[in-house]
């Protein structure tokens, strides 16, 4: 059995010194692209992989960053991971999935902590620990180096990767209203999530410039969770005038409203439309398959921590492209 490549052998082949390819396996700049290619094809060559324990030693960096979240939905999470950790992978860091409660009394104190115990070279923090002021304060105070993804309150601060969320609910419900729809109800997220507040904004900017006038009995307040999406669509349907649309503002509010209508046997979408937001893969394991938003979750997470480990501090705030997907949970408004 052949023995484990070594960095000297590396070095030898690339014809450079273990300094240089040291340099070049974390990334590090003022090495140049000639030189950064005859090391990577020696590191081919060899089938080389670099010792975590010794990049740590070598460098004062421990090849660590953790991803914060406290999520409701499994899918969002899912894709934050994911995306998150395509990016680790290439920057050749270690990525720590992290659960959170951010209603805990000792949450700041508990991430900080992590920070330690593990040496984390940064974080990445979904929502809505994003929008928790007081953990960007004691990472600013420290000078540890965070990027967030969506965040609502204070969207200067340090790095971050986003979308449109009150543009993408505005176009959602733009599309409700040309299929003739007049009674669209909302079904809200939680507050601790800047995306709620956001999309129910745009829900609101869409039904003003339409000359729809507001009514907030067709508002139900949800958690972003399938029960919720169920016990909310309950209260709708129980309103007596119902609603012919039902916005959503996610994808698992949306599949128990769906369910809620199946169960009070109301045809969807020839008597009520349903729409959600986020394009998991729920929405397209339901039936009918839902009409929503598409959120670049993953694309998000990925570009954060690019943010994050690239190292080029020009870009500081990214936003992505949404896409709304028209499926056949949604039609033209009924007849009344």
């Amino acid at each position: 059995m052949s023995s484990r490549p070594t960095i000297k052998e590396v070095s030898r082949i690339a014809g450079v010194s273990f300094k240089t390819v040291s340099r070049v396996l974390n990334n590090e700049k003022h090495v140049s692209e000639a030189t950064r290619q005859r090391v990577e094809a020696a590191v081919a060559q060899l089938n080389f992989r670099p010792s975590h324990a010794a990049r740590t030693l070598a460098g004062r960096k421990s090849f660590q960053v953790a991803l914060l979240y406290d999520n409701p939905s499994p899918y969002y999470v899912y894709h934050v991971q994911a995306g998150a950790q395509s990016a680790c992978v290439r920057h050749g860091y270690r990525l720590l999935h992290q659960p959170c409660d951010i209603a805990a009394s000792d949450f700041v104190a508990s991430v900080m902590a992590l920070v330690d115990e593990a040496h984390l070279d940064g974080l990445i923090i979904s929502p809505p620990v994003t929008d928790r002021l007081d953990l960007l304060d004691a990472l600013e105070g420290r000078n540890i180096p965070y990027v967030r993804i969506a965040p609502g309150d204070r969207r200067d601060a340090g790095l971050s990767a986003s979308m449109d969320d009150v543009a993408a609910a505005r176009e959602l419900t733009d599309y409700l209203l040309g299929e003739k729809h007049r009674r669209i109800a909302f079904i809200q997220g939680p507050q601790t999530h800047a995306s709620s507040s956001d999309r129910f904004a745009g829900y609101r900017a869409a039904l003003e410039a339409a000359g729809v006038a507001f009514d907030p009995e067709l508002v139900v307040a949800g958690n972003y969770t399938f029960t919720s999406g169920l016990e909310a669509a309950n209260k709708l349907l129980a309103l007596e005038v119902r609603p012919t649309a039902i916005f959503a503002g996610n994808d698992e509010m949306a599949a128990g409203a769906l369910a809620g209508a199946h169960e009070a046997g109301v045809d969807v979408p020839g008597e009520l439309s349903i729409a959600g937001f986020d394009d998991t893969d729920l929405a397209r394991a339901v039936w009918p398959m839902l009409t929503t938003v598409h959120q670049p979750v993953a694309d998000m997470a990925t570009a954060a921590a690019d943010l994050l480990l690239g190292g080029d501090t020009r870009e500081r705030h990214k936003t992505l492209r949404h896409e709304l997907k028209v499926r056949n949970s949604t039609g033209a408004a009924p007849k009344r």
